[in-house]
């Protein structure tokens, strides 16, 4: 799997780490943003890289990564067609990919550890999404996004 890690640089030391443990578990890991965590960098524009690569099959998954988690999600999900889910545990990790299909997890350096970041990041690229009822409401929230950019 091919997966963009992007960080702002309140979680570059978070980025580093999950690089390396995605990269162990066997997945191609495109870096974005970052460098270091002295010189700023806005989330916002990261967030929406990662999200345009995305939809752009560039991509097959996204992980973001700034203070909370919180901005990356809502930034992220500014990007039409794009589910991202700011997740802290291990059971929402699963569910933003099985019960959403969020193409995107977040997460806040100063929130969570690194050994369970690493694990949250390992259930959310080892599950997948299994259609069926999720499906139907995955669908809805589709159609009302298409519907609210066809307004113009």
């Amino acid at each position: 799997m091919k997966i963009g890690l992007g960080s702002d640089h309140n979680a570059h030391s978070l980025k580093i780490q999950l690089c390396k443990h995605i990269e162990e578990l066997g997945h191609e890991v495109v870096d974005y943003g970052s460098n270091d965590s002295c010189t700023a960098v806005d989330y916002p524009g990261v967030a929406f890289r990662v999200a345009t690569a995305i939809n752009d099959k560039e991509l097959d998954r996204g992980i973001l990564l700034c203070g909370t988690g919180l901005g990356m999600a809502i930034a992220a999900c500014k990007v039409p067609g794009i589910r991202a889910a700011t997740t802290h545990d291990v059971y929402s990790a699963e569910r933003a990919c099985k019960s959403n299909n969020a193409q995107i997890i977040t997460l806040g350096e100063k929130v969570i550890g690194v050994e369970l970041a690493k694990k949250v990041v390992e259930v959310y690229i080892e599950s997948t999404f299994p259609g069926g009822d999720s499906a139907r409401k995955v669908q809805q929230i589709v159609n009302q996004e298409q519907a609210f950019y066809a307004k113009g």
